[in-house]
């Protein structure tokens, strides 16, 4: 039921640390070596020693997984690989008795070809109001034998599969994920059914993936050229951003504002530029948009420095807190992806949870795990990699599933081995290793969690003060607050004032202190003043 008694606004959103769980790699219940709902909620109470604010649960309705559970066939219906809805409810359940609040993923542009709508529109035939709600067109050619328009799916080739009656649909994904057609009522309405359902269940808030894809332009245009299309791109498209997506999500808003407790939406929008992604956050529209244009920012002072600067400033004007993360289910691990090894990774992870905002963290990262890079070709389950075209296929080196206790796989992941193979040497990395052991990465990330709940200096806010005295390469600013970070980007240690106190290091050994210091090398170092 709605629950109508009011709470009093926290604005939870502006500052949490919110921690994405893949379900499938997270922990296993029932033995069968593919994580569930079961085996997530065995591990919520280490999720709450972490200090995260949040879970994030990526896709686990009901769904023929030939995308990974982002092909969804029954929106209210949990995939019996991961458990049932009761299982679901549990976890939501739990999480609250813990402090922990539950973000779901919701799949709005696309569904499965598998769903009830889809196969009925393929039942009854061209003109079918069924099919109105897809899109379905006649093809070009003599006989209609050529796709409707030049647009290219993201995962290679044409985003048109003709079916048997000659008709086309359009998606712009996988053909086993035909795009919804939102200017129409129905698929508005359903949605908007699909958001009650899951908040009456006690969800928090939703992820919605692929937000910028939902509205095309009128009359489905050609792009006018045919290089292969990236995910992150900074071309205008005619079916991505389009103005008509925020009409939606106004109207999701007032559905969202119906509940007590501050149900939020994050925003998957890959716009040209941080000023369009900002539109998705007026205050009537969604609460959060994912950085990608931080994450995608290399091991670089000067190129970190413009990520942090524009992405502050976009959300200024909306007063949207800003958002950071460094991984996710869809990239490389960033201890791997940044170069320089852990070392790097940590200071990288403090740069982070230092800046103003809301970070996020993607499992395992807090352990410090590497990406797998040398999975045989046999093992590999990325949908993408067996495609011939488009995407690299290669998104299963970071969905290794966790190591969480013993000497060898699965390191107690569950009790009959994982889904993909866990590396032979990672016992040490196990959250068993590292628990307690003060120079871990676990508890690097435990401490630093706990200091961005109690330091005034951390958290919430739209601004850092940058120190101008700081030498080339390294970043260092200052927090309303308090809170001074200081990051050594360069190969070669860098000599500094002392800034205040030391609070926490991304290396275990502090440098000596006296007047000026020494900060070595991808280090990370929070100050207070």
């Amino acid at each position: 039921m709605t629950q109508h008694h009011a709470t009093p606004a926290t604005g939870w959103w502006r500052d949490a640390v919110i921690y994405q769980v893949y379900p499938r790699s997270f922990a296993d219940g029932n033995g069968d070596g593919m994580g569930d709902l079961a085996g997530v909620r065995s591990r919520l109470p280490y999720l709450r020693d972490l200090g995260v604010d949040a879970v994030w649960l990526s896709p686990f309705y009901a769904s023929p997984q030939a995308d990974a559970g982002y092909d969804v066939a029954d929106y209210r219906a949990i995939d019996p690989m991961f458990g049932t809805l009761a299982d679901a409810r549990a976890v939501i359940d739990d999480a609250h008795r813990l402090g922990l609040r539950t973000i779901v993923d919701l799949v709005p542009n696309h569904c499965s070809d598998q769903h009830e709508w889809f196969r009925r529109g393929l039942a009854e035939g061209p003109g079918s109001t069924a099919r109105e709600r897809f899109h379905f067109r006649k093809g070009r050619g003599e006989n209609g034998e050529e796709p409707p328009n030049d647009w290219e799916s993201l995962f290679g080739g044409p985003a048109w599969t003709r079916v048997p009656d000659g008709e086309w649909y359009l998606h712009l994904f996988a053909p086993e994920q035909p795009d919804f057609n939102w200017d129409h009522p129905a698929v508005q309405d359903e949605f908007r059914s699909i958001l009650r359902f899951w908040l009456d269940l006690g969800v928090d808030g939703f992820r919605v993936d692929v937000a910028h894809g939902l509205v095309k332009a009128p009359g489905l245009p050609d792009m006018g050229r045919a290089d292969q299309l990236t995910l992150l791109g900074t071309q205008s498209l005619p079916f991505f951003d389009q103005d008509g997506v925020h009409a939606i999500y106004r109207s999701w808003r007032t559905v969202l504002d119906e509940y007590a407790g501050e149900r939020i939406a994050v925003a998957e929008a890959w716009t040209p530029t941080a000023e369009r992604t900002a539109l998705y956050l007026r205050p009537d529209e969604l609460h959060q948009a994912f950085n990608f244009h931080y994450l995608n920012t290399t091991w670089d002072a000067k190129e970190l420095r413009e990520a942090i600067d524009a992405s502050l400033d976009a959300m200024r004007p909306v007063g949207a807190p800003t958002t950071w993360v460094l991984s996710n289910h869809d990239v490389v691990r960033h201890r791997t992806r940044l170069g320089g090894g852990l070392d790097r990774a940590r200071a990288a992870t403090l740069l982070m949870l230092a800046l103003p905002g809301s970070a996020y963290v993607y499992q395992g990262e807090e352990l410090g795990l590497p990406e797998v890079v040398d999975l045989p070709d046999e093992v590999r389950q990325d949908p993408s990699f067996f495609r011939a075209t488009g995407q690299d296929g290669l998104r299963d080196g970071c969905r290794v599933p966790l190591p969480w206790s013993g000497e060898a796989p699965p390191y107690g992941f569950g009790d009959g081995g994982s889904w993909l193979p866990q590396p032979a040497d990672w016992a040490g990395l196990t959250v068993q290793a590292q628990t307690g052991d003060p120079a871990s990465t676990l508890e690097l990330y435990r401490t630093a969690l706990a200091l961005r709940r109690t330091h005034p200096g951390l958290g919430a806010g739209d601004a850092v003060e940058w120190l101008q005295d700081a030498p080339e390469g390294v970043l260092a600013f200052r927090r309303p607050g308090g809170l001074v970070c200081t990051v050594n980007i360069t190969d070669s240690p860098a000599r500094l004032p002392v800034p205040g106190r030391p609070l926490l290091s991304s290396r275990t050994e502090l440098p000596v202190l006296d007047g000026d210091f020494v900060l070595p090398a991808d280090t990370a170092i929070w100050w207070e003043e």
